[in-house]
């Protein structure tokens, strides 16, 4: 026992190494390998303490008797009791694997805060928080070498993600400050060194949500200094007062040209406004979140469901991501999940700062109550734009768990009074907690990387790809609609194109299983719906189409999320398809058009701005002979327009189809410039400089292409020439 006694401390410190947690073999490398190693280090840690328990350690018991202690077991229950009565336990449990935010997180997160609350003592929170200022320095400083080596533009780390980085470090920061507290000479300075890499690495990542966390929590610590502090401290706060007041006139002055500058962490922040993309789309979410909470306001709809609300107010014209799961707001995604409650529970745990931070200031630890405030206020302004990951909920719980504990250290250890026989069951229970570790993170490791590897063989080597798909789906983890998500991207956006004979009906069917699966399981799911409908659609020939199913996907994935556009489109195509089927001129064909355009009407008047619709009507028009309705169409797209690949590569489509050069060239320029890898649109927009009357432009894009891909040139013999005569003679 002695040794499990001895393990204990370290088990419960592990999780601080999840941050470096990388797995380049596995599906969201970045955040599976955390998530599912977090939940084996949880059950053995779950394990030891029982084992601990019933053979007589001590612990701190009596500071469960503390009030602010038992919120994360109430929002615990709380999620429980939501999920139960919500859309989808199953899902709310398990989560998906590039999530794993569900009901088992939160119960390894919290029982992982308990641990820690009922075993801290002083050496643990001194560890603890050198553990976790090492660890977030190194995480810095990978990040600002991504920074350096990449060239610019917002960085991952090993987080994966600008947001997940800088939010990590957001946290860390506090952490690494509490521990220069109890240090001195060259250790303290490199303490601080390291609080500077984490802000600059911060910085770099251009998180606007994190870099406005830390601004506030500066201006709320000079505030204090400026009406508490004492000779030159408060002279210093107000001057660094007014300094930031005069600062922030100019920079809201000068932020239409600060908004050019080419250092992305500059021209965002200068970049924020209501006319702002990202800014508007998220105030359009948030808006249109909290109208769907009013709905379900007291129990929410269970973890993990997000993505339902989210897809009732899907609306292209307002928003840019096709697929959310959360509403960049920790505070509408706890509302949203689990009712006012779960709220003001979150809120509960975030106020617990303050309440260990009243107890430091109160026995003279003054500075590690300031910075227990700060911590809080720099969680809950970050967390208003973004939201965790493990890393950074685990080290939030982890830390407000140690504070309690440091506030509380004057409470002595107990030993729980429990029969002796409970030493002998407590074996097979642990052993059960470590066995679990199977379902829990085993099996889905491997599901994991067999997705990844069914991911990298889809095209090179079909046979191997749905083997490994058929072994992934074979071991029957929770990772199903991430397989079916998967399924779709391989086959719809690739296999269908570059696949043929057998081994693309091969992959047909193996998408089509997993995907009818899903639809038939996950039935508040528009995703899975879409998926579906859109890979019967791309049926190879010669092989037969469930009609009935196809239409059912189609009605789901327009009830769940009327507002999008493809549900619709391949509505059209379909109803196009069998107009072809009749001869030309014939009153079915003529019938089966209209039936065509009145579903592409009917699309357009549900979102009426959104341009790509009207190009679609334009290119039907025109194709019916129908100039002049086509040209009325196009020019509403063209008014409607707001910078989107598709549209652009739609409309650029139409206008060449009539000849209009100026306005292929814009639209050209803008396919361009969203996708720069594109050489045939940039092929195709110098023929249309060159045809629009600015040989001189398409000669300077020829130029370029002769460097980056020669071999294209030879696909137009007709235009090389002439643009080849041009170079010569300037004519």
């Amino acid at each position: 026992m002695k040794y499990v006694e001895r393990a204990f401390p370290w088990l419960l410190l592990a999780p601080v190494i999840l941050p470096v947690v990388v797995w380049g073999g596995l599906i969201y490398p970045y955040l599976v390998p955390k998530t599912l190693l977090f939940y084996a280090l949880s059950l053995v840690s779950l394990a030891a303490f029982a084992l601990l328990v019933a053979h007589g350690r001590l612990f701190y018991w009596s500071r469960l008797s503390r009030a602010e202690t038992w919120f994360p077991a109430a929002l615990l229950a709380l999620a429980y009791g939501a999920s139960i009565a919500g859309i989808d336990f199953y899902r709310s449990f398990w989560s998906l694997f590039v999530r794993g935010d569900g009901l088992l997180m939160l119960s390894c997160a919290v029982s992982s805060f308990y641990l820690i609350l009922l075993s801290a003592d002083r050496a643990f929170f001194t560890r603890l928080l050198y553990g976790v200022s090492i660890v977030g320095a190194f995480v810095a400083v990978f990040g600002i070498g991504e920074w350096l080596f990449s060239g610019g533009g917002r960085i991952g780390s090993l987080l994966g993600n600008a947001a997940f980085f800088a939010g990590y470090l957001g946290i860390a920061l506090f952490a690494t400050l509490a521990a220069a507290i109890g240090l001195s000479g060259l250790l303290r300075g490199a303490a601080f060194a390291a609080v500077a890499l984490d802000v600059l690495a911060i910085v770099l990542t251009a998180t606007r949500g994190t870099m406005l966390a830390l601004l506030v929590a500066l201006l709320v610590l000079l505030a204090y200094f400026a009406w508490r502090g004492k000779g030159r401290r408060r002279a210093w706060a107000a001057g660094a007062l007014a300094f930031f007041a005069v600062f922030a006139g100019l920079f809201f002055a000068f932020r239409s040209y600060l908004a050019q500058v080419p250092f992305s962490p500059v021209a965002r922040v200068a970049a924020i406004s209501t006319h702002d993309p990202d800014v508007a789309s998220r105030l359009f979410i948030w808006k249109n979140m909290v109208t769907e909470i009013e709905k379900s306001p007291w129990l929410g709809v269970g973890a993990e469901h997000i993505d339902v609300l989210f897809n009732r107010f899907y609306d292209p014209t307002q928003i840019q991501e096709q697929w959310f799961d959360r509403s960049h707001n920790a505070f509408l995604d706890y509302a949203a999940q689990y009712g006012i409650g779960g709220l003001l529970l979150y809120l509960a745990l975030i106020g617990s700062f303050f309440l260990a931070a009243a107890r430091f200031a109160r026995r003279g630890e003054r500075t590690l109550a300031g910075v227990s405030v700060l911590l809080a206020i720099t969680y809950a302004t970050q967390n208003f734009f973004v939201f965790d990951t493990i890393s950074s909920f685990w080290l939030f719980l982890a830390l407000l768990s140690v504070f309690l504990a440091h506030s509380l250290e004057d409470a002595p250890r107990e030993v729980l009074p429990l029969p002796s026989w409970t030493r002998f069951l407590s074996w097979p229970f642990a052993l059960i907690l470590v066995a679990l570790i199977v379902p829990v993170s085993v099996r889905p490791a491997f599901a994991a990387y067999d997705l990844a590897q069914a991911y990298a063989y889809q095209l090179t080597d079909p046979a191997k790809e749905m083997r490994y798909f058929s072994e992934g789906t074979a071991l029957g983890t929770y990772g199903n609609l991430e397989y079916g998500y998967e399924a779709y991207d391989m086959y719809a956006n690739h296999q269908a194109t570059a696949l043929s004979g057998n081994a693309r009906v091969e992959a047909y069917q193996s998408a089509l299983a997993i995907l009818t699966s899903n639809f038939n399981r996950y039935t508040y799911d528009a995703r899975t719906a879409l998926y579906l409908a859109h890979v019967l659609s791309l049926a190879p020939s010669g092989v037969p189409i469930d009609q009935n199913l196809l239409s059912a996907a189609l009605a789901r994935a327009i009830r769940l999320s009327p507002k999008r556009s493809q549900p619709w489109y391949i509505l059209v195509n379909l109803a196009l398809s069998k107009a072809n089927a009749y001869p030309v001129g014939s009153p079915a064909r003529a019938s089966g058009y209209q039936a065509a355009r009145d579903l592409l009407t009917r699309y357009e008047a549900l979102v009426p701005t959104l341009s790509e619709p009207h190009f679609v009507l334009a290119e039907f028009d025109l194709a019916s002979g129908d100039a002049s309705a086509a040209a009325k169409e196009a020019a509403i797209g063209k008014a409607d327009y707001k910078s989107d690949l598709e549209t652009a590569l739609r409309a650029a489509g139409y206008y060449e189809s009539v000849k209009d050069w100026k306005n292929t060239v814009f639209f050209l320029s803008e396919v361009v410039r969203l996708s720069p890898s594109d050489m045939v649109s940039r092929y195709d927009l110098a023929k249309a400089y060159y045809l629009s009357g600015d040989p001189s432009s398409a000669e300077a894009i020829v130029a370029q292409l002769r460097t980056s891909d020669p071999a294209i040139l030879d696909t137009d013999q007709n235009f090389l020439a002439a643009i080849t005569a041009y170079e010569r003679t300037g004519k």
